[in-house]
């Protein structure tokens, strides 16, 4: 799967911040007195358990940003599937820098590689439907282009980044707003053509009452997937049908199989385990 990296503007001010929130006022002490100044080491960077790689860029901005005359040398690239023990990168420099560097590092690749990890077993358990798996924003307050990154990392999609960028009325909204038919038509008066407008549901009475004003994507909250077929047969390709709510590995499959287009899922971002990897002597 082809995706665009994450530019340097947005991976600088989080990997900066990280560095600043570890070294402090009086920097890496440790390495500081116990590393001769002009020591040089070299290191590599190896998987210790099975997974997909995500987020190289953010550890190498960080190796570089402690110490420009750090290189590093990437063996695979983010995307990449790899076993236990196989090596990611080699990292040569002075050894201050690099064992300053090493935790930020490895934070931003393992957080990012688990995230990638996770997307990618939910999306394995799709496979041959025309199901996408998609992210949401239930990510790490100041991390979500990294994160969303590292979900088409591992072959999911994004669903919208922010409240900006779409709308997706949901039930609080229609609430307020006295119900579906009018909260949808107070979105379309409000933003311009280019907008999207989902409308979350949870039951077929309310898609019938969404679909009769024409949205481009309902989102069907927590049915079951004999409900989800029914749903996708109510909109008839009308509109982007997206199921969402305790989604599963186990149970990605079954709904998948109902016919709808994505499968909304957020705990690839907010709950995956991180990847476990090492930086040892190369």
């Amino acid at each position: 799967m082809s995706f665009a990296p994450l530019p340097r503007l947005i991976l600088e001010p989080a990997v900066r911040a990280a560095l600043i929130e570890d070294l402090g006022v009086a920097g890496d002490i440790t390495s500081a007195t116990v590393i001769p100044a002009d020591h040089r080491s070299r290191f590599s960077i190896a998987a210790r358990q099975p997974g997909v790689i995500a987020g190289l860029a953010a550890a190498e901005l960080a190796f570089e940003l402690v110490e420009p005359r750090i290189s590093v040398s990437r063996h695979v690239e983010d995307g990449t599937p790899v076993d236990a023990g196989d090596v990611i990168a080699t990292i040569e420099g002075p050894s201050r820098g690099l064992l300053t560097a090493e935790r930020t590092a490895l934070n931003f690749l393992g957080h990012l590689s688990g995230i990638a990890t996770a997307t990618a077993g939910i999306v394995k358990a799709v496979a041959g439907t025309k199901a996408s798996i998609v992210c949401t924003r239930k990510t790490t307050p100041g991390l979500r282009a990294f994160e969303k990154y590292a979900v088409r990392a591992g072959g999911g999609m994004n669903h919208r980044f922010a409240l900006y960028d779409a709308v997706l009325i949901k039930d609080n909204h229609i609430a307020v707003a006295g119900s579906i038919t009018e909260a949808i038509r107070r979105a379309k008066s409000g933003v311009g053509h280019m907008v999207k407008i989902e409308v979350e549901v949870d039951t077929l009475e309310q898609l019938r009452e969404a679909m009769g004003e024409d949205v481009d994507a309902v989102l069907l909250d927590n049915m079951t997937p004999r409900k989800l077929a029914e749903a996708v047969g109510i909109v008839s390709g009308r509109a982007i049908t997206e199921a969402s709510g305790g989604i599963t590995p186990a149970t990605a499959a079954a709904i998948a199989a109902s016919g709808v287009d994505l499968l909304s899922v957020g705990w690839i971002t907010h709950s995956a385990p991180t990847l476990d990897l090492g930086l040892d002597a190369a």
